[in-house]
């Protein structure tokens, strides 16, 4: 009969140890061993598979953060090259004005 949590009803014998009343025969614990068996078979596989996509999704995000910084260089190269050509637009830009006033001022 079970107990209050639903336990197996457990009697001690004289000399203390526990004996439960379901005695299992050789074919029942020779069936739990092979489904035990079986489970952790099945464990170390999902566990292995685990490993290997962790491995995987470690390699993809160091391949997105090497993109990630190439991308921002390649961004950063036409800001720089557009501002010195900015620079230089505006200082031919001065040199030329200053012509322009210098033939202004010529007689």
């Amino acid at each position: 009969m079970a107990g209050p949590n639903g336990d197996p009803d457990i009697s001690i014998d004289d000399d203390g140890t526990a004996e439960d009343e379901d005695d299992f025969s050789e074919g029942e614990y020779t069936s739990i061993n092979s489904m035990l068996d079986q489970i952790n078979n099945s464990l170390d596989d999902l566990e292995d598979r685990n490993d290997s996509l962790n491995g995987k999704l470690h390699e993809l995000l160091e391949s997105n953060r090497q993109a990630r910084v190439e991308f921002r260089a390649q961004l950063a190269e036409p800001q720089t090259k557009d501002h010195l050509d900015d620079e230089e637009d505006s200082s031919s830009s001065s040199a030329s004005q200053q012509e322009k006033d210098q033939d202004w001022e010529k007689p």
